[in-house]
C-alpha cells in the first residue's frame, strides 16, 4: 500500500521506551510522551495491545488490533501513553484480534482517571511499566486472556501436530492474521530497525533475508510505507519499533 505524503502540519514528536518480558503473555511492554502534537507513521504490526492513554487530566484504557498496512495517526500535544504489547498467539477470547485489526480499536469503560476501567464486568486497574506481568498475569486468571500452543507450535516450525488446514484455521482465530503475513511483518519491522541504524541497504537486504535489494524496496513500501532510504533518513516520525532479531525459520520464501 502506498502513503500519501504528508500535509504540511507539524510533525508529531514521540520519545519512547521500552522493555523486554519474560513473560509467556508479553511481547513488549513500552511508554511514550509526545512533545508536540501533528501526525506520524503507524506501521504494521502482528500483535495487539493494552494502551493506557493519560491526556488533560483524563484517561483511556484502549485495546488495539494488530496492522496489516501502514497509516497515519494524529497524536496530542502532551499525551502519555502505556502500552502492553501481546506476543503473537495471545488474545482474549471476547474481543480476538480478529475483531480488532487495521484500528479497529475498542476504548473500555472508564471507571475513574487514575486508569481504572471495565473488562468482561470486572474492574480493574491498568498497572505502571514496572507492574504489567502481575496485572496480566490476573487476567489470564480470570480467563480474560488466553494463549493458543498451536499458534507456537508453529513459530517454531512444528507444523506436523496439527492438520495444515486446522492449524491456519486456529492461527487466524487467535492473531487475525496468517502465519505468512505475520512473518512478512516482522521481517519489514527488522529491517526498518537496521535501516534507523544507517546499515547499508544491501546489507539489511541480506540480514533481513530479502532475495535482493529491490525485493527489500517492495516490501518496506508495502508494510513501513516509506522507501528504505526515506527510512534511514528518518524523514518522518514512526510509530514504536524495537530492536529484534528474527531467526531465519521465520523468513518465507514470498515475493512481496
Amino acid at each position: 500500500m502506498h502513503v500519501p505524503d504528508r500535509e504540511s502540519s507539524p510533525g508529531a514528536v514521540l520519545a519512547f521506551e521500552d522493555r523486554a518480558s519474560e513473560s509467556p503473555f508479553i511481547e513488549r511492554v513500552w511508554r511514550s510522551h509526545s512533545e508536540r502534537g501533528g501526525r506520524f507513521l503507524s506501521v504494521v504490526s502482528p500483535h495487539w495491545e493494552m494502551v493506557l492513554t493519560r491526556l488533560h487530566g483524563g484517561t483511556i484504557v484502549t485495546v488495539r488490533g494488530p496492522e496489516t498496512q501502514p497509516s497515519w495517526a494524529e497524536c496530542p500535544e502532551g499525551g502519555e501513553w502505556i502500552a502492553i504489547r501481546f506476543k503473537f498467539g495471545t488474545f482474549m477470547p471476547h474481543l480476538p484480534p480478529s475483531v480488532l485489526i487495521d484500528r479497529r480499536d475498542v476504548n473500555l469503560p472508564s471507571l475513574s482517571n487514575d486508569g481504572a476501567f471495565l473488562l468482561n464486568d470486572e474492574r480493574w486497574t491498568f498497572p505502571g511499566v514496572d507492574d504489567a506481568e502481575a496485572f496480566v498475569d490476573r487476567l489470564v486468571k480470570a480467563g480474560v486472556v488466553a494463549r493458543d500452543a498451536a499458534v507456537q507450535a508453529a513459530l517454531e516450525g512444528d507444523l506436523h501436530a496439527l492438520s495444515p488446514r486446522t492449524t491456519q484455521r486456529r492461527i487466524l482465530r487467535a492473531t487475525g492474521v496468517t502465519l505468512t503475513l505475520a512473518r512478512q511483518i516482522e521481517r519489514a519491522r527488522h529491517a526498518a530497525m537496521l535501516l534507523k541504524r544507517q546499515d547499508p541497504i544491501v546489507a539489511v537486504a541480506h540480514e533481513a533475508g530479502y532475495f535482493d535489494q529491490a525485493h527489500l524496496t517492495r516490501s518496506i513500501r508495502r508494510l513501513i510505507g516509506q522507501t528504505p532510504a526515506m527510512v534511514a533518513r528518518e524523514e518522518e516520525q514512526l510509530s514504536f519499533l524495537y530492536n529484534t532479531t528474527p531467526t531465519r525459520a521465520e523468513y518465507n520464501s514470498d515475493t512481496s
